[in-house]
């Protein structure tokens, strides 16, 4: 009875951290670029209560009893499942068609990616237009450099092209590449990047190192779409259902708590 208790525990504990990422993915309904995240759960440990032998007889017992000791999370994997494209009136919006990232250079100089394609120009340190993120983060370009525009360039007249390029009309106005591509990169195993703040991943040993679409003919190029962004991936009525899912779980495991207490208690009431 006092391993029930134990036992119904980690299962409750499961689900709360299930119901958490439910309802992160719920409060990211309208980020940009946001992708779902799934819990995986196993199970803790067996103990054995009997194992395999045999009888008085030498009669071979037909099998081993085991009890589980309960649940636990293993991991929280990302679906990077595209989102929907929606239609925007910046010129500097842009979705990624593929498997690709955006690049970015955080304020500590390491290089960070993100699918959030909410970009914008603003006025770099050193002279110009830099392309960068909401949070003034610069996006790289194909060279890992920071893509920055001289300030003879009218923003307004930067058209991209499904390559990433930069272009600008010439005296024809028909738009003409300037020499920037806008840098995107894969992984070979996006579910091993380190999830950050404001929709930035971080490489690690299990995603493996940064895949560069433009000198990699390897991988399956993406394509960058001009005024549109990437919504988030999440489903809403399929989150509802899972949270209605793991309340009920959490409640039963309550109730097998319940149980047990109550199972306890008549046992302390025995009387000689």
């Amino acid at each position: 009875m006092v391993r029930s208790l134990w036992t119904a525990a980690t299962g409750m504990i499961a689900q709360q951290t299930n119901v958490d990422t439910i309802a992160n993915n719920l409060a990211n309904v309208n980020t940009t670029g946001y992708k779902t995240q799934v819990n995986e759960f196993k199970s803790l440990l067996y103990q054995n209560i009997q194992t395999k032998t045999t009888s008085a007889n030498g009669d071979t017992k037909p099998g081993s009893a085991q009890v589980g000791l309960g649940g636990s999370r293993i991991t929280k994997r990302s679906v990077f499942k595209e989102g929907s494209l929606t239609a925007s009136d910046s010129d500097t919006a842009f979705a990624i068609d593929g498997k690709g990232f955006f690049a970015v250079r955080g304020a500590d100089g390491n290089t960070y990616y993100t699918r959030n394609g909410n970009l914008k120009f603003t006025l770099a340190a050193n002279g110009g237009n830099m392309l960068a993120t909401s949070d003034g983060l610069p996006v790289l370009d194909t060279q890992g450099k920071a893509i920055v525009l001289g300030s003879n360039y009218v923003m307004s007249n930067i058209t991209v092209s499904k390559d990433g390029s930069l272009c600008y009309p010439d005296a024809k106005n028909k738009p003409q590449p300037i020499g920037i591509t806008i840098g995107v990169f894969q992984f070979n195993n996006p579910n091993g990047l380190e999830r950050l703040a404001d929709s930035l991943y971080q490489q690690t040993a299990a995603s493996g190192q940064a895949i560069n679409e433009a000198r990699n003919n390897n991988v399956e190029k993406s394509s960058i779409i001009q005024g549109y962004l990437e919504s988030s991936n999440v489903q809403v009525v399929d989150e509802m259902v899972n949270m209605i899912v793991a309340q009920r779980a959490y409640e039963l495991n309550s109730k097998a708590i319940t149980a047990s207490d109550e199972m306890l208690q008549q046992a302390n009431n025995l009387r000689r």
